[in-house]
């Protein structure tokens, strides 16, 4: 796993190819076999292929979202702040473990973050995206997650981009 998280970087560049459906099974069980407070699972995602869905889910923020047009599929993540309370929590659990299978499976992939930002002016994002997905009310739309086979290979980061003075012994 160390290996995994060192190699793993955001990837916003993908290559025309589908996400094979033996990928697409995989990533989907990592999702519902994420961990959640108290085992609510009050997360719910919605996998978007289709490529018109896909160009449009891209125009989501002002800044920020416009790659996730060249991925292959897109998974929004949804939460049901009625289950659990710690809804938002559970989601970003879910999202990163997506995140860690698609780089095991050799995809590339990058967060889209919904929840607290805009699409324009007028419009935030979890409700032009909730609008454009049919998603109820009820539910917080906080997240997609761009997966595609990369056009890009980022470089690591080396281990002097670490932060090491973030971890504290015993005390702040």
């Amino acid at each position: 796993m160390i290996e995994l998280l060192r190699k793993r970087r955001s990837v916003r560049k993908y290559t025309d190819k589908p996400v094979e459906n033996e990928k697409r099974a995989i990533l989907s069980e990592a999702l519902l076999r994420s961990p959640s407070s108290r085992g609510k699972n009050p997360w719910e995602f919605i996998l978007v292929d289709d490529r018109e869905t896909v160009a449009k889910l891209s125009e989501a923020k002002k800044h920020g979202s416009s790659f996730a047009r060249g991925a292959a599929i897109v998974y929004v993540i949804i939460g049901d702040r009625d289950v659990s309370d710690m809804c938002v929590e559970d989601c970003s659990i879910a999202a990163a473990t997506l995140h860690y299978t698609a780089a095991s499976l050799g995809l590339g992939s990058c967060w889209i973050q919904l929840r607290e930002r805009e699409k324009d002016d007028r419009t935030k994002s979890e409700d032009y995206v909730r609008r454009l997905l049919g998603i109820p009310d009820s539910y917080l739309v906080l997240a997609m997650v761009a997966i595609g086979h990369p056009a890009e290979a980022p470089e690591p980061h080396p281990d002097n981009y670490l932060q090491k003075n973030k971890i504290r012994l015993n005390r702040f």
